[in-house]
């Protein structure tokens, strides 16, 4: 169900939200916290659908913060969306324009879940400061994605200067799954430490960046860094030790190889994740991501931009 509201205020809004639920039963019962997703000027469907998709795992109340095109005189229009078209959560896009544009916590604050943690979400547009801005203030947790800027790079490493705790970035998420295949491979004989490692991928993912920014924080050792125009995200990791190398290298973006000394070699389902796995990872934990803060603050620095 959609309901559409032009010209509206958020205490219009809430009336609405109530008579939805008078209407349909009770709402807004089970929801685990309110997230936010702030678009500035991008088109919110992508990232809806995502919040949507993630939902299912973390019901909850998503306020879609969005600008108005056009639009110059102080206006807001609403969307809530319900049922089949919100998941297992509810959905109340705000656009607003003029002067409403610079006061998205107050449009927000009214339509928080009372007594639920808040989680921000910035999909495109790194703020200067995360922990520093209005929406980024009231949240436990602050959620940005550097994938998405014009110079991933530059962006990561200006968020390691303003780091607080609570951020994360959507670049360290996707490499969850190589981080965790690379530890459970370290974590079997020889037991050798690793002389020097190289990190292969896309010239310009800042996942290949915090890969092997992880890697020289934990194995404390060379990091080299392969940066290949065109390629899919991280495509290979590669660790030196005296025993031999232990390669593991996905090409396609789909399968990877196991290569270990003395062994034989491994095929293993290594997907580009999805935007909604990234999401639903991130809403599992509403404490600090200190390992994230580590890489961001410490390691990134070991890593030659």
């Amino acid at each position: 169900m959609i309901i559409d509201l032009p010209d509206t205020s958020t205490r219009a809004i809430n009336g609405r939200l109530v008579k939805a639920r008078d209407e349909g039963g009770a709402v807004a019962l089970g929801r685990v916290l309110t997230l936010i997703i702030d678009l500035g000027g991008h088109d919110p469907e992508e990232s809806i659908e995502a919040a949507n998709d993630a939902s299912r795992e973390h019901p909850c109340r998503i306020i879609v913060l969005a600008d108005q095109p056009g639009h110059r005189a102080a206006s807001l229009d609403a969307q809530i969306r319900l049922g089949g078209d919100a998941g297992a959560s509810e959905v109340i896009v705000l656009r607003s324009a003029g002067a409403l544009r610079s006061h998205s916590d107050t449009l927000v604050i009214p339509l928080l879940l009372p007594d639920a943690p808040i989680v921000v979400w910035w999909p495109y547009d790194v703020p200067d400061d995360p922990g520093a801005h209005p929406l980024g203030a009231m949240a436990q947790r602050r959620i940005t994605d550097s994938v998405n800027t014009t110079a991933p790079s530059k962006a990561l490493r200006h968020l390691a200067e303003v780091y607080s705790e609570g951020d994360s970035d959507l670049a360290w998420t996707r490499t969850t799954l190589w981080r965790g295949l690379i530890a459970a491979t370290l974590d079997q004989a020889p037991f050798e430490p690793v002389e020097r490692a190289l990190v292969s991928g896309e010239s310009k993912h800042p996942s290949v960046d915090l890969m092997a920014a992880w890697l020289a924080e934990a194995l404390d050792c060379p990091v080299d860094v392969e940066r290949i125009p065109g390629a899919p995200a991280i495509t290979q990791v590669r660790l030196d030790r005296k025993a031999g190398p232990i390669i593991l290298d996905r090409p396609d973006g789909k399968t990877a190889a196991l290569i270990q000394p003395g062994q034989p070699e491994h095929r293993i389902a290594l997907p580009i994740r999805q935007l909604r796995e990234c999401l639903s990872e991130e809403l599992r934990r509403l404490d600090p991501d200190e390992v994230y803060g580590e890489v961001l603050r410490t390691g990134l620095a070991k890593v030659q931009s």
